[in-house]
């Protein structure tokens, strides 16, 4: 799949300067998100935007997706008509998500529309400020299950995979419209035990627990994008994520959140379900059936690195390959890493969703003759003295200097500066 990321993000139109005029200024931590967001996307360099809109047309029994070739809109009904809109949908992939959806039973309208709704035009705002060169689709909500949302989801997902589209998703939505008195919907408590509960499971990519919510709860909230963010889960459904949360804020009466998901690289997803499943039950994986040829038929030694608020928290590797592939290589380095780093307690469940964690793969050792042969940001050294050997990666914060590099080998190492000592180099590729 080239789904590049995936994206939770409101859309109210007082964040548009020509919409807001000065007002935009009372929810400025949401903009600031925003054009973070907007950046990263247009660093993704997607060739598709796919949006899924509460303001799109929404059906009772099925989907609305666009039967056009172009769509339009501005901000006129919010008293800015010149910020206006040109886009261009993504045919294809329009109809590979009709096709797929048939296939599954998932009831899809395709519709005629020309007009461009506020809860895709305010991401795009952002967006093409960073990015210029992309297609489109709307996708509306229905009143279907929260089950049948996720369905949709993951018909989406396969027609992305099944055209290698590079695509960025976007879940437009608003939370709660009842959290202040003095909002446009006034007030529930439930309100902001609603915005709570979903910014806690949003945080931490818990997407199972979005289908858990009370289809009368919802109605009391009022919230406009739970739908949508469902949708996106089934997008991401198989996908291990790394998650980060970016800002949530209650000023106007209405809660706006804003998250990322970003797929991890295939080593780094092996890792961290190695580390979850035998963190929560003890037990050793199996090597996934869907895993890469390059993870089963090469051999190299490999690291897992584990940190926990930018700390480390583990980390242990092997030098050379003990095992007969690099995916059993990163099994057993990644349980080791989590439970038996010398320097670290065991890690405990609790931990699971704040740790980051890092595969660096070895390449060739080669030897090393002259220190003007290294380079602490390009290669990782062996200093050893008899049975004694420190091992250091490359590229380490704080390590600048060869001298430090060798340095720090050797205390690792307990080698002393009087013992005679061999150095060896390696790269790695870090994942």
């Amino acid at each position: 799949m080239e789904l590049l990321g995936a994206f939770m993000l409101p859309h109210p139109p007082l964040i548009i300067p020509e919409v807001g005029k000065g007002r935009e200024k009372e929810i400025k931590k949401t903009i600031k998100s925003y054009e973070q967001i907007a950046s990263e996307i247009g660093n993704l360099n997607p060739e598709t935007i796919v949006i899924s809109s509460p303001h799109a047309p929404l059906y009772k029994d099925c989907f609305y997706i666009p039967n056009e070739s172009k769509v339009e809109g501005s901000f006129s009904s919010f008293g800015a008509p010149e910020v206006s809109f040109y886009e261009d949908y993504d045919i294809e992939l329009i109809d590979e998500i009709e096709k797929i959806s048939n296939e599954i039973n998932i009831p899809c309208k395709k519709m005629n529309n020309n007009d461009l709704d506020h809860g895709s035009m305010v991401p795009l705002y952002f967006i093409r400020k960073y990015l210029s060169d992309y297609k489109i689709i709307v996708l509306g909500l229905s009143g279907l299950s929260l089950e049948k949302h996720y369905e949709m989801g993951k018909a989406i997902g396969k027609a992305i995979n099944n055209l290698n589209r590079k695509v960025v998703y976007i879940a437009s939505g608003d939370l709660s419209h009842k959290l202040q008195e003095y909002g446009p919907y006034g007030y529930v408590k439930e309100g902001p035990i609603y915005d709570e509960r979903i910014m806690d499971i949003m945080s931490n990519a818990r997407f199972s627990e979005l289908l858990d919510f009370d289809e009368e709860f919802l109605d009391k909230v009022a919230e406009c994008g739970h739908r949508s963010f469902v949708i996106m889960s089934g997008v991401l459904d198989g996908i291990q994520v790394k998650s980060k949360f970016y800002s949530h804020e209650d000023i106007t009466g209405v809660g706006y959140g804003i998250c990322s998901y970003y797929p991890l690289d295939s080593y780094v997803a092996l890792a961290k379900q190695t580390i979850e499943e035998y963190i929560k039950n003890g037990r050793i994986i199996e090597i996934p059936s869907d895993i890469s040829d390059e993870m089963l038929s090469n051999r190299a030694g490999v690291f897992v690195s584990i940190h926990k608020n930018g700390l480390l928290r583990g980390c242990i590797g092997t030098i050379l390959p003990t095992t007969n592939c690099i995916a059993k290589e990163i099994i057993n380095n990644a349980i080791s890493a989590s439970t038996k780093d010398p320097r670290f307690n065991p890690i405990e469940k609790e931990e699971l969703d704040s740790l980051e964690i890092s595969v660096d793969v070895l390449t060739t050792l080669e030897s090393v003759k002259n220190i003007s042969e290294l380079n602490p940001k390009k290669y990782g050294v062996i200093v050893s003295s008899g049975f004694k050997r420190g091992v250091l990666l490359p590229d380490l914060e704080g390590v600048d200097t060869v001298e430090e590099q060798i340095k720090i080998a050797k205390n690792k190492a307990e080698i002393d500066n009087n013992e005679k000592i061999s150095v060896e180099k390696f790269r790695v590729i870090r994942h």
